[in-house]
């Protein structure tokens, strides 16, 4: 059996999406203690697990799409190499013990994981031809996760937290929507319906906003009085220009080096950002755990 392609078919390298699940734990002051921790690396394989599914019933439901694509037609399933009856059958097998695998960590964070397929099963086969929803669903995706890391561990999520999440998400959404109508050309549409409904004007116009309003947001976070009494610490904000550079830099990569196809091969292959978005880590983790502020209490 084709296990080798099938599991290229799971993009591996996509799965770093899911590493918002260790924000609330980060953000708690727990990030050190094992027991949340396992509970939160076990959250994180359950949605590479879920990851996959989607990967999986997309490539099905994207075939003949696909191999038009000069890129896409190299994947398992549009090159042949995956059947659609096996990935079908193995969409099905992973999808279903990732969901029941889910209910070992709560009901609150499988109700998560459940909403997190559900809504990309309907993005899969409806939302993804609906203009503006399909980049929205994308983005609630991201926030799907956070959430679900913050119930895996049974810690509160910053309201805050969350906005800097989907617009973020919006951010790199649109952004590769942008990629892909300039990249494919005429041929664009063909590729994918709904990037008719979309111009490189319009997209510019969206990134635009939703650029300025994740930086204000993110601002705003660390500024806001419940993120100092939190953490007894104003430094967050001295993370600030991180965040600055690495969309500069993002922005920068998109328009003069024509990328923003792939995020997660930009931050894994571009060493400028990699970096950046490493001392932003570092910056985090350094300040929340040198403050004084009282960790968050665990459910468990």
């Amino acid at each position: 059996m084709p296990i080798g392609a099938l599991f290229r078919s799971l993009r591996p390298h996509e799965w770093s999406k899911n590493l918002v699940i260790f924000a609330a734990l980060a953000l708690s002051k727990h990030l050190f203690e094992l027991k949340p921790a396992l509970y939160a690396v076990s959250a994180f394989a359950l949605f590479c697990g879920l990851s996959g599914t989607v990967y999986l019933i997309n490539d099905v439901a994207d075939l003949e799409r696909d191999r038009l694509h000069p890129r896409k037609r190299l994947r398992p399933i549009a090159s042949g190499a995956v059947s659609l009856r096996f990935a079908t059958i193995a969409a099905v097998l992973l999808g279903s013990l990732s969901l029941g695998g889910s209910f070992l960590l709560g009901w609150p964070f499988a109700a998560c994981a459940g909403l997190y397929l559900a809504m990309n099963l309907l993005y899969s086969f409806a939302l993804k031809e609906v203009v503006i929803l399909d980049v929205l669903c994308i983005s609630l995706g991201f926030v799907l996760r956070a959430v679900a890391g913050a119930e895996a561990v049974s810690v509160e999520i910053s309201e805050w937290l969350l906005v800097c999440t989907i617009l973020l998400a919006l951010f790199l959404a649109l952004s590769k929507r942008r990629h892909e109508l300039t990249s494919l050309s005429d041929t664009a549409s063909e590729h994918r319906r709904i990037l008719s409904e979309y111009s490189p004007y319009l997209l510019d116009q969206m990134i635009a906003v939703v650029t300025a309003s994740c930086l204000t947001a993110y601002a705003f976070y660390t500024l806001a009085r419940e993120t100092r009494d939190k953490y007894q610490t104003d430094r967050l904000s001295w993370t600030i220009p991180f965040v600055l550079y690495g969309i500069f830099r993002y922005l920068y990569l998109v328009h003069q080096k024509e990328q923003g196809g792939s995020p997660t091969d930009i931050l894994l292959t571009d060493w400028p950002l990699l970096i950046d978005v490493a001392l932003w880590a570092i910056a985090i983790v350094a300040i929340v755990y040198t403050a004084h502020g009282t960790p968050m209490q665990l459910g468990r």
